[in-house]
């Protein structure tokens, strides 16, 4: 018997004006968001718990947004674990938009589970706050089978929280949600190798030739401050060096005063400066002592790094030598180093010793650099661009990773969903841009999180406990 003999209940015609009445206003009052399926890349085969996932593709999708006064949940919590955000919200999707668009779209792609409805775990792209949801519950029995049928689905959504998903969509406003979240390493590459050049002055007459340590002194936790007798001229300035060996009795990590470098040797002394050394700051450091010696017959004043090349692992040694590479009989050649950036880039030059009788006749006043050669990495080394989420793999280790930034004047690359370790000096190269470096030195687990600030809690924390200069509960 019918219902209504003037109405006939479910049938295909009536149910699919209602499905056209619920498209027709989810277009009108919805927001187009993005539709990320989740690919489920390895999971345990006991539990079915998901060890890694895949989001690579990203489908514009209208959703009618139910909870219409704000998110929900929790809002924005402190926690013992730090600032929490517990957002979220309710969407509602037409159920033969869903079928019909996104369904016949992604069955045949791999590792993609489940491809007939919306599933929980795949993630929504909310583009009102520029937020990332993920799916936590798909109701899709209500309204329940008006004309026995159902015609939507409603997305019961939390935001999301990365934890090393892969999110490459290739959406810059999505993609980018990721970018300073996660555990981040960062990598110091080396560009091609291309040696330094530099320029130098040449006091003529009492400049500093050479600092000579008499008492190292013990646990310096930082550089001492290293101060010389005033001159009618130009003052000596230099800075300290001092040990990172462990020796027993003067700190963890040594913190000894082993050499005065010059960045201006001074001129115009007519006898040699008193040296006085002083810790900086709160440092315990001291006693350690200095004397000077002079060149009354022309000194290397100061150094001027003119062109820092590249490609350098290591503080280069450099002399100085004649305009044409040739010193007369007599001078005695003075030598120094360069100071490297994280980039392989040579910054500064200081002086160990200044030399003497560089003012004898026949002598050039324009004395030229000879600065060590960096260790050559080939023209395919040091060049390119790597691009923002593609995929980087080590040469040696077979280390993956995926770029998060790249800075290409300090040659610094941070990289996140790192499959393994990379492995010092290696080429790391770029599996789409080709971009090819060789890694100088990494940070490795540094957690980047909104939700906490461990930066600064170990900042403060160390100004109570700190064993990473020496051991706060005292020496041996």
């Amino acid at each position: 018997m019918a219902l209504n003999p003037f109405f006939l209940n479910g049938t295909q015609t009536e149910q699919g004006l209602v499905q056209s009445l619920i498209n027709e206003q989810i277009k009108m009052y919805g927001i187009e968001c993005y539709y990320l399926p989740r690919k489920y890349m390895t999971s345990k085969t006991v539990i079915k718990e998901v060890i890694e996932s895949k989001f690579d593709s990203a489908y514009p999708l209208e959703a009618y947004l139910d909870s219409y006064e704000g998110f929900g949940g929790q809002g924005t919590i402190l926690s013992k674990f730090g600032i929490e955000d517990k957002d979220d919200c309710t969407l509602v999707i037409s159920r033969e938009r869903f079928e019909n668009y996104i369904a016949p779209l992604t069955e045949g792609l791999p590792n993609i589970e489940l491809s007939t409805r919306p599933k929980e775990g795949d993630l929504i792209y909310f583009p009102l706050g520029d937020r990332i949801f993920e799916i936590k519950f798909v109701e899709h029995e209500q309204p329940f089978y008006q004309l026995k049928k159902n015609y939507t689905y409603t997305l019961t959504c939390e935001l999301f929280r990365y934890e090393d998903e892969i999110v490459d969509t290739g959406i810059g406003e999505i993609d980018d949600n990721l970018q300073d979240i996660g555990y981040i390493q960062t990598l110091n590459m080396i560009g091609a190798a291309q040696t330094a050049s530099g320029s130098v002055g040449i006091c003529t007459l009492g400049a500093v030739n050479k600092v000579t340590i008499t008492n190292m002194g013990k646990k310096y936790s930082y550089r001492p401050e290293v101060g010389f007798s005033s001159s009618p001229g130009t003052t000596t300035v230099g800075i300290v060096s001092i040990t990172d060996r462990f020796i027993m009795g003067y700190g963890m990590f040594g913190g000894m005063a082993e050499a005065v470098d010059l960045i201006n040797a001074g001129c115009a002394y007519t006898v040699a400066p008193m040296v006085k050394i002083t810790a900086s700051g709160n440092d315990i450091g001291n006693g350690a002592e200095a004397t000077s010696g002079i060149s009354t017959n022309g000194s290397i004043q100061f150094v001027t790094i003119t062109d820092g090349g590249s490609g350098y692992t290591t503080n280069p040694s450099f002399t100085f030598v004649g305009i044409d590479t040739t010193l007369p009989v007599g001078v005695v050649t003075g030598y120094g180093y360069g100071v490297i950036n994280n980039a392989g880039v040579v910054t500064a030059g200081y002086i160990r010793y200044g030399g003497e009788n560089y003012n004898l006749t026949g002598l050039s006043t324009i004395t030229n650099i000879n600065i060590d050669t960096p260790v050559g990495l080939g023209s395919t080394v040091g060049v390119g661009t790597y691009i923002f989420n593609e995929e980087v793999i080590g040469a040696t280790s077979k280390t993956s990773a995926r770029v998060n930034s790249w800075n290409h004047e300090t040659l610094e690359l941070t990289i996140k969903v790192v499959d393994g370790t990379f492995a010092n000096s290696e080429l790391v190269i770029g599996q789409t841009s080709g971009a090819c470096y060789s890694m100088r030195s990494q940070i490795v687990d540094d957690l980047v999180t909104p939700f906490a600030d461990n930066d600064n809690i170990e900042t403060e924390a160390d100004k109570i406990l700190d064993f990473s200069q020496s051991n706060p509960f005292g020496d041996p």
